[in-house]
């Protein structure tokens, strides 16, 4: 009877908890919702997924179609012990990913996952390496005997890099187009015909992170959205800085995993070996002796393996309570990567690899100051990190991106803190879309009707309600504001002076947008720091501090910009100069022997320059390939390095981009920015070139006087046709060149050669770029100010460290008077720099609602009926012919019937005009599908 009843009780073990009649009742709707979700799905982001399956179970419902109340694929298609082993293997644990895995291996199309960062490169690569898989491209020269032979032995094949278009040659392989002969099943590969194997998996991966595919691609393939979620990415991190900060706990829980992947199998093995006692046994089960054995023996390991896992849960979740305690950490440092990776929609050399991200992230876990006290440390580590993230990516960044991206990382940060309202948000960056304001304007002599609209829509964000009535009356004071030469530093009228930052940036934008961006400086220092509006400066040392020898040294030009003289310069300096540095220029017909000149110096470890790669793009996938394939860890000579130039291109790789280290060599924003740069960079901040000149204190005083100059020129050209008549790229060679002159007079003359010098500088260096009559006259009148002997008179300074602390001292904005211009001069310059700055946000902003609440449609559909009753009626074109027939002695009625006709269509072409200029911004700011913007089209056309 023992034996009987341990039989009886194995069998039980065949019904967990989960698996009830009622599931299977609601079998027919979940497996419905799950074919959609595998079949259409897979391309989408989790919310998106989520409302799909939310509005298809409303569908199911109404149409009685049973289906379970709380569906999720996991739990109708997942397998836990197969989810586990993924997750082992590299999947990012959060739902989103485990979706993607049951997709992919549910769908009856091979997968190509959109995979900028890598996971499921990883993931793919870990899972299938015990079964030979094979990693492809098609760059690759024999890619498709690859193919062939892993079809024919059945083994896994990843493509790797997919573009935006296949190879016709994988057609076959993607509809699996196969055929019997003689029983054997055949696929026909080009012009060879391979043996199918049954065994045979194809994976595909891109880096692209919003590719477009065409319809005639996307139908072969299960298109599946990899991008990592912030909920994927902080498990990631918290895993790294626990093993870091508390490594006993986090290889204990590694191997608690392993061991419960290994115990949930043993325990399908045992299922599975019950079912296959109970469907082999002939006759009564219970009269077979072997059969009752083996569940009896069954139930009692199950037992023990149950009695297992239930300690393993106990200590696990002992474990994660103590490592959720650093969770503050992984949420702070996902939220600054997903800053980071939207910068490329501003820019396409804007590209951040995850493994570059993890990198700094465990660099900064090292380096921060270390605590006992838990929340000090979290503090510390966040702290350090996100000052690391700043500095190595503004290294990166154009000047005109740099607050930009300190302005996204000061929002991202508050938002996760829930320190921002995300309707004033919107407001802030598009100013409101409003087409009809019902209130007239209190003072049209001043306040502009846009201003005006502004301020009536700020009225109806939460704290600024009755803000247009104190406006309209108590106008004067408000004048006083727009008046004023500091908007942004002055107090608020009455008790809107309590206004703090976003809702004071909201009021600074409605009546004086010109000062936003010093608010937007303000706003950050207040919240971040000041170390946040002071970007590093060009540091071509610490660049190569940070480098090594496998990835690329990228500068990314702007007009003007010649980084090649100072890494020469810099070269020398390492002992890599004359034959150990090879240059060349890209084009037509230079890329083989670029080729040949990277192979020579990985070997020898001496460097490589390869100037203007966007002028041979045809040769950027081999570039790849070489950087992929040849410069290798174990191939590559540790002093080698890879120098490329390049002006910004979609074309140029992407994983270069990710794996590569990227620098600008922009002048500098502003006077300070500019005269810092230059008291820092080569050759003036070589001690023995500073203190070299004979007259030292004359030297010291000129040299100072033509930095100055060379900050001002420069500077002038953001001032449009009010700086210079045609805008000139004066650049730092122009600077060098000048300041080795001053040195080579003073040391050869016994008087200072003023006249001289100014010729040189002002006729040659500068004077040379110099086209404009009138450019040239300003620009000698503006270097005389310097090189004269009242400028010998000025900054008595001996040491160079005390003329940095000086320029230190300088304020970060300089007034236009600083630059010969009147205090008004800087206003459109202003207004071109704010519009930049919120129009660079919004490129960065993800395509969903905002927190208001009118939903997106709802927006759309109230614009185009504003746009509707702004429009007249049309002519009536019928009765204008009737009332005027054009006839022998009215010729001229022709002309009215055409004008007519004419002025129907200008009406029409209005309202589309009108709508376009402003519904662009509002599908990027509420994630509106063209087919909205094509009803309003429609409506206007109708």
């Amino acid at each position: 009877m023992p034996a009987l009843e341990a039989a009886l009780s194995a069998l039980d073990t065949l019904k967990p908890a989960d698996i009830t009649v009622v599931k299977y009742t609601n079998l027919t709707g979940d497996i419905l919702l799950s074919s959609g979700t595998v079949s259409y799905l897979g391309a989408f982001t989790l919310d998106y997924r989520i409302e799909c399956q939310k509005q298809w179970h409303i569908l199911c419902q109404e149409s009685k179609i049973p289906s379970s109340e709380d569906f999720t694929l996991s739990n109708t298609l997942g397998n836990q012990v197969a989810i586990r082993a993924w997750q082992i293997a590299g999947l990012p644990v959060d739902s989103f990913s485990t979706e993607n895995g049951i997709i992919v291996f549910n769908s009856r199309r091979w997968p190509l996952m959109i995979d900028p960062q890598g996971q499921a490169n990883k993931w793919i690569k870990n899972m299938e390496k015990a079964n030979k898989l094979a990693v492809i491209k098609m760059t690759d020269g024999n890619y498709v005997r690859i193919l062939e032979n892993s079809i024919q032995f059945g083994t896994p094949v990843l493509l790797e890099n997919v573009g935006e278009d296949l190879d016709p040659v994988l057609e076959p392989v993607l509809l699996k187009q196969t055929f019997k002969q003689q029983g054997v099943e055949y696929m026909k590969i080009g012009e060879n015909i391979v043996e199918y194997s049954k065994g045979f998996l194809f994976y595909m991966t891109t880096g692209l992170r919003n590719p477009h595919y065409l319809p005639e691609v996307a139908v072969k393939v299960c298109l599946l959205n990899f991008m990592i979620t912030p909920q994927g990415l902080q498990d990631q991190l918290l895993g790294l800085v626990a093993a870091k900060e508390k490594p006993e706990l986090e290889d204990k829980k590694n191997q608690l995993i392993l061991e419960s992947a290994a115990n949930n199998k043993q325990l399908k093995e045992i299922e599975d070996k019950i079912l296959q006692v109970l469907s082999s046994s002939e006759g009564n089960i219970l009269e077979d002796e072997t059969a009752i054995k083996i569940l009896s023996s069954s139930k009692i390991l199950s037992e023990e393996i149950s009695e297992k896992q239930k300690i393993a849960s106990v200590t696990e979740k002992e474990i994660d309570n103590t490592r959720m305690g650093y969770r503050p950490v992984a949420e702070h440092s996902s939220i600054l990567f997903f800053c980071i990776s939207e910068l490329a929609n501003i820019e396409p050399m804007y590209q951040y690899s995850l493994s570059w991200f993890i990198n700094l992230y465990l660099d900064s876990i090292a380096k921060s100051v270390k605590s006992d006290d838990v929340a000090k440390r979290i503090s510390n580590i966040s702290e350090h990190f996100t000052l690391s993230i700043y500095n190595n990516v503004c290294r990166s960044l154009f000047e005109k991106d740099k607050l930009l991206f300190s302005l996204l990382l000061t929002v991202g940060i508050m938002q996760g803190k829930g320190k921002v309202d995300d309707q004033v948000w919107r407001f802030l960056l598009t100013g409101g879309i409003a087409l009809h304001n019902p209130y007239p304007n209190p003072a049209p002599e001043w306040l502009s009707d846009k201003s005006w609209s502004k301020i009536v829509g700020a009225s109806k964000l939460p704290n600024l309600k009755g803000f247009f009535e104190h406006v309209q009356d108590n106008i004067s004071k408000w004048k006083e504001l727009y008046d004023s030469g500091t908007p942004h530093e002055d107090q608020l009228p009455d008790q809107w002076n309590e206004l703090v930052g976003m809702d004071r940036m909201v009021v600074i934008r409605c009546f004086r947008p010109d000062k936003l961006v010093p608010a937007v400086q303000d706003f950050i220092v207040d919240n971040m720091g000041q170390a946040y509006i002071e970007p590093p400066p060009f540091d071509l040392a610490g660049s190569y501090k940070d480098s090594n020898c496998c990835s690329p040294l990228i500068f990314i030009l702007s007009p003007g910009s010649d980084p090649t003289a100072g890494l020469l310069k810099f070269a020398d300096d390492l002992q890599m100069g004359g034959s150990r540095t090879q240059t060349i220029s890209l084009g037509q017909g230079q890329g083989p022997i670029a080729a040949q000149m990277i192979d020579k110096a990985i070997k020898e470890g001496t460097w490589v320059v390869l100037q203007n790669c966007h002028l041979a793009t045809s040769w950027m996938p081999t570039l790849e390939r070489i950087c992929e394939e040849t410069i290798t860890p174990e191939n590559t000579h540790t002093s080698f390095r890879l120098w490329l130039t390049s002006y910004p291109s979609d074309k140029f790789p992407i994983s270069i981009l990710q794996n590569g280290l990227k620098m600008t060599n922009e002048p500098p924003k502003g006077i300070r920015a500019n005269l810092l740069r230059s008291y820092l960079s080569h050759p003036i901040s070589d001690p023995a070139f500073f203190d070299s000149s004979k007259k030292q204190v004359i030297w010291q005083k000129l040299l100072f006087g033509l930095t100055f100059f060379h900050a001002l020129v420069q500077e002038r050209r953001n001032f449009g046709p009010l700086g210079w008549n045609i805008p000139y790229e004066f650049n730092e060679s122009d600077q060098r060149i000048s300041i080795r002159q001053i040195q080579m007079f003073l040391d050869e003359y016994d008087e200072v050669p003023l006249e001289a010098l100014t010729y040189l500088t002002g006729e040659c260096n500068y004077g040379g770029r110099v086209t404009d009559d009138k450019d040239r006259r300003l620009l000698l009148s503006l270097l005389s100010i310097f090189y004269s002997q009242e400028s010998l008179l000025i900054l008595r300074f001996s040491l160079f460290q005390t003329y940095v602390n000086y320029i230190r001292s300088l304020p970060i904005c300089a007034d236009p008077c600083v630059f010969g211009l009147h205090s008004n001069a800087d206003i459109t310059k202003d207004n071109q720099e704010t519009n930049q700055l919120l129009d660079g946000v919004l490129l960065t902003l993800p395509r969903q609602a905002g927190g208001g609440a009118k939903s997106p449609q709802e927006v759309v559909d109230e614009l185009a009926e504003n746009i509707l009753c702004k429009l007249p009626a049309d002519f009536d074109v019928q009765m204008v012919n009737d009332k005027y027939p054009v006839t022998y002695e009215e010729s001229m009625n022709t002309v009215l019937r055409q004008e007519v006709i004419r002025f129907n269509r200008y009406l029409c072409c209005y309202g589309i005009n009108y709508s376009a200029c402003q519904i662009p911004a509002l599908i990027v700011n509420h994630a509106i599908v063209p087919q909205y913007v094509h009803e309003i089209y429609k409506i206007l056309f109708d």
